[in-house]
């Protein structure tokens, strides 16, 4: 494990605010200091993308939490996924897209000095706890920077974060966020 001086310190991968939200309160309350991480380049349309980022980005700045946007490649997305398009939620195509996202920020942390990575994937029904920490775990092998392991969907986190949309008023999408997800 590296030594980090700021030993509290998580970048928090973000799909969108509603699960962020969550995340966040979550972490706090654990006395991490977070720092929200935007690279998402599966979600899909562009509008669909833009609204994500738009309805993170006026949380962050209503509640000063600091935000870091990446810009997203989507070519790059849609050449590693080339393939994998029939491939069922949380199959083959979601390992490559979690690592993608996941590689990203775990580069991104160690860059800033970050104690930990972590995300909000997690959160999500449809979206594999294990696949997460098996690839975040490798990752924090190659980057001085560690994983921090939390199974956000315990405690009923997927059911607060709805609440929470619901207070802040958030758009909430009813799909993962890529292209091949719109039919679920």
């Amino acid at each position: 494990m590296p030594i980090i001086e700021n030993e509290n310190t998580v970048l928090l991968h973000v799909c969108c605010a509603p699960c962020g939200a969550y995340s966040l309160e979550f972490l706090k309350n654990l006395g991490y200091n977070v720092t929200l991480y935007f690279y998402n380049p599966n979600i899909y349309p562009l509008e669909e993308y833009q609204k994500r980022l738009n309805e993170l980005k006026d949380f962050a700045d209503k509640n000063k939490i600091p935000l870091i946007t990446e810009k997203a490649d989507f070519q790059h997305w849609a050449e590693i996924t080339k393939g994998l398009e029939f491939e069922p939620e949380k199959g083959k195509r979601c390992f490559v897209c979690y690592k993608m996202r996941l590689q990203k920020t775990a580069q991104k942390a160690e860059k800033l000095g970050f104690a930990y990575f972590t995300t909000t994937l997690s959160i999500s029904p449809h979206k594999s706890y294990e696949m997460i920490c098996e690839i975040s775990k490798e990752l924090e092998k190659q980057y001085k920077t560690c994983y921090l392991d939390v199974n956000l969907k315990k405690k009923d986190g997927y059911k607060k974060s709805i609440e929470l949309s619901k207070m802040y008023g958030f758009y909430r999408q009813n799909y993962c966020g890529c292209k091949f997800s719109v039919k679920l």
